[in-house]
């Protein structure tokens, strides 16, 4: 009484495509399909050691950050 048996999952498998259809079941599986991919590809991005600037645009941007603080205290 537990569990199901094979002739269970079959009336199941027989009444979904009956009430959704197979077209609705496709795409649904496809959409399941694509969101998968696209998580995997995010977890995979993620894992990616982050980009570091060189040295030279670091001095740049320090440079630029000094130079507006100079701006700002001028005013």
């Amino acid at each position: 009484m537990g569990s199901m048996s094979l002739w269970h999952w079959v009336v199941v498998l027989v009444i979904v495509l009956l009430v959704f259809g197979t077209k609705k079941l496709t795409s649904g599986a496809k959409d399941l399909g694509s969101a998968v991919k696209e998580f995997k590809k995010g977890m995979r991005d993620e894992d990616a050691p982050p980009a570091q600037l060189n040295d030279q645009s670091r001095n740049t941007d320090s440079t630029t950050s000094s130079q507006n603080e100079h701006d700002r205290d001028r005013r």
